[in-house]
């Protein structure tokens, strides 16, 4: 299978269609050109995520365990994998591997500008051990060449 090209997903789009779903208040996608497969960092409403995590935590965890819980992880993403899919994203597209963060991105933080875009490459260098994480977890040995077409 050869990689997607980080130019041919529309990053923008992914995120504009992501944000539609109701567990999302900020989200950050990121496509590594020798992957074939996107991941996401996802800032999600507390509210509704708490709510999702009352099925599948019986204990009262905090907010940030909810973030890390492997179950609620999962859920999050086969909500998101739906969302994607009835939204018309394409399955490269959709992200294979997420992260929930507990903290709202605030211009302060360095990730998004004052007008709160993103700020990818501080994204990246802030979540870059989660990014190889990720990357490790969804895929066979990292050496292993993937061939990225150019169209």
């Amino acid at each position: 299978s050869s990689g997607i090209n980080a130019e041919y997903v529309s990053l923008g789009k992914v995120e504009a269609q992501m944000k539609t779903n109701p567990l999302v208040d900020n989200i950050c996608v990121y496509a590594d050109s020798f992957r074939s497969n996107t991941i996401a960092f996802i800032v999600p409403i507390q509210e509704a995520l708490e709510r999702l995590a009352k099925n599948y935590m019986n204990y009262d965890a905090s907010y940030e365990d909810i973030c890390n819980d492997p179950g609620v992880v999962q859920e999050v993403l086969k909500n998101l994998s739906a969302h994607g899919k009835s939204n018309g994203l394409e399955k490269f597209e959709i992200p294979t591997e997420i992260q929930l963060c507990p903290d709202i991105w605030m211009p302060d933080s360095g990730l998004v500008t004052a007008a709160f875009k993103l700020k990818r490459k501080a994204i990246q260098d802030y979540f870059q051990s989660s990014i190889d994480l990720m990357y490790g977890k969804s895929w066979g040995p990292v050496w292993l060449p993937i061939a990225v077409v150019q169209l």
